[in-house]
């Protein structure tokens, strides 16, 4: 099977002009989980049945991930603006070799999630080395090594950048996951549901999301136990059947949120949490001294005119690092370490699992934030007590969570500032300049190209 490769085209993309210093005020609403959806999407290929899915975000990743799904051949039927339907009743296996697929798989890193739901239910798969976040090294090692101990046969292109599976069927058997990776758990565990025999798989992420999967493909007709801790235990059944799924909302927008609210002195109240599928957020943030309600699911962020950072129990400086769940996620340690700029006090923000996430402190400095950037992973965060505004400049938009950052600080500075290449930011917040603008926000989407 001969693949063309195209290389992707580079797109004009958006910038934002923010007028800071608008506190805002009302309600806002999460979208549903990006990284959840990422998964769940790519589970209705392992059955002919219907599968509906609801609550899904309208984002730039979620729609490539659609538009690969239709590629194949699955039939989709928006129901609403949020639910979907997918049938993959008679799918378009050519559609892999296609310049198109290469092109849009290779522009999103959640093309890798349909390795899984391929292997099992037809024997073969192809991927395109896929995009995303330039936040540093993300191998996708746990992913294939998972597959190859499950009896695939891989093969890397090196020269085209194309991963190759094959198997005449998928065995059971014990895996040690080499890292916790959500990803990498959420695609093995979607080859191995269908595989002969009995699978265990230790090591594996267990977050959320994760469980959200299992317990969808569990209604499916899979047999997983297990659910919620590191191991996890499949027996492998012959077919899937259809379901219906509701995606939770997405935590690293809610985490967003409540640091935007901090951040510009804003009383914004965030609904329909899932409040018990936060984790550790909360603490976290409560630990750099935000008064936090909880009303059911609500939360409720009243006005800050001074937060102040906790110190450890010793006296010592607090440090927030990030670890696979139930630890602080990282895709929150850039909204964590904006909001520290204008808290009292200092804190040590250690990303350990990305090595260029923390590069774009630059432009916090920029704009008067008092910021030591120790190495690739360390930052060093001296509060402001909001003495000394940030102020308006120009600046880029890197990746998806450093973006929205940025926006965050933008939307607290003194005067105007522009963030170019927004696009990046699109990838994961549903039409984040409107529902901002819709409490108070002044955001104005300026569009090239």
């Amino acid at each position: 099977m001969e693949t063309i490769v195209e290389k992707p085209v580079l797109m004009a993309s958006d910038s934002f002009e923010v007028i800071g210093g608008q506190p805002l005020n009302g309600n806002i609403i999460p979208q549903g989980a990006k990284n959840e959806a990422l998964q769940i999407l790519c589970a209705p290929l392992l059955t002919a049945d219907k599968v509906t899915i609801d609550n899904v975000p309208d984002i730039v990743d979620i729609r490539k991930s659609i538009e690969l799904l239709k590629g194949l051949g699955v039939k989709v039927e928006r129901l609403s603006p949020e639910k979907y339907s997918f049938q993959a009743d008679d799918l378009n296996l050519d559609y892999l070799s296609s310049p198109e697929f290469v092109k849009t798989a290779q522009r999103i890193r959640g093309s890798v999630m349909l390795v899984g739901p391929l292997l099992a239910r037809f024997g073969k798969a192809l991927i395109p080395k896929p995009g995303g976040d330039k936040i540093g090294r993300r191998r996708l090692d746990t992913h294939f090594n998972g597959f190859i101990k499950l009896g695939a046969d891989f093969k890397y292109d090196s020269e085209n950048k194309i991963f190759y599976l094959e198997t005449d069927r998928l065995q059971g058997t014990y895996l040690l996951m080499d890292e916790i990776s959500v990803t990498g758990t959420a695609n093995v565990v979607m080859g191995a549901v269908m595989a002969k025999g009995t699978t265990t798989i230790y090591n594996a992420a267990c977050e959320p999301y994760l469980q959200q999967l299992c317990k969808m493909l569990n209604r499916m007709g899979a047999k997983i136990s297990g659910v919620g801790s590191n191991m996890l235990t499949i027996e492998g059944v012959d077919s899937l059947g259809g379901t219906e799924h509701r995606i939770l909302p997405d935590m690293i927008e809610i985490g967003s949120f409540i640091g935007m609210a901090a951040l510009t002195q804003s009383d914004i109240t965030i609904k329909n949490c899932s409040v018990k599928d936060l984790g550790n957020i909360i603490p976290v943030f409560e630990r750099f001294g935000l008064d936090i309600q909880i009303n059911g699911d609500d939360i409720r962020v009243p006005p800050h005119e001074h937060y102040e950072i906790q110190n450890f129990i010793d006296g010592s400086i607090l440090t927030v690092y990030d670890s696979p769940w139930p630890g602080f996620s990282p895709d929150l340690m850039s909204i964590v370490l904006v909001m520290a700029t204008q808290a009292k006090g200092s804190v040590l923000i250690h990303q350990k699992m990305f090595e260029s996430r923390l590069f774009f402190v630059d432009k916090l400095i920029d704009m008067g934030a008092q910021i030591i950037l120790c190495d690739p992973h360390r930052a060093s965060v001296i509060g402001l007590d909001r003495k000394h505004q940030l102020r308006g400049i120009r600046m880029t938009s890197p990746d998806i969570r450093a973006g929205v950052a940025l926006l965050i600080a933008a939307m607290s500075a003194k005067g105007k500032s522009v963030i170019d290449n927004v696009n990046q930011i699109d990838r994961g917040y549903q039409n984040i300049d409107t529902r901002l603008n819709a409490i108070g926000a002044k955001i104005t989407r300026i569009k090239h190209g």
